[in-house]
């Protein structure tokens, strides 16, 4: 068995790059806390941010948080559910949650431990960066 690095500081230290100057790096911290909730509530506060006048930048740095973690699960062979959904579609919205709530119990752990890993990462590279 090989080492196989999934580059998680890199993505990391890239999506707090993107994001620096504004106030979505606060969020950072606020991710990893979130991770302990689970995959719903993480993948879910986008559409909370989307709703509060002035917090796009916020809910866009979930999103891509959440976006880049499907691409790396996906590197390492899980399909982490990640559906389109428009954030005005309650029916969308419920699907994506059912999915999620629904996903197998042991690639949620292995994607729970890459998200914490990730947000920890971010949390790194936002207090350099901010």
């Amino acid at each position: 068995m090989a080492w196989q690095s999934y580059n998680l500081d890199r993505v990391a230290n890239d999506l707090v790059l993107r994001y620096r100057g504004s106030d979505a790096l606060n969020q950072s911290y606020k991710m990893r806390m979130t991770v302990a909730y689970g995959l719903e509530r993480f993948w879910g506060e986008q559409f909370r941010l989307q709703g509060i006048r002035g917090s796009e930048q916020k809910a866009n740095y979930w999103r891509d948080t959440w976006q880049k973690l499907v691409e790396i699960m996906a590197n390492a062979g899980v399909d982490l559910p990640n559906d389109n959904i428009d954030p005005n579609n309650t029916q969308q919205i419920q699907v994506m949650a059912d999915r999620l709530w629904s996903f197998d119990q042991e690639q949620r752990k292995v994607v729970i431990a890459v998200l914490t890993q990730l947000t920890e990462s971010m949390v790194w590279w936002t207090q350099r960066y901010k």
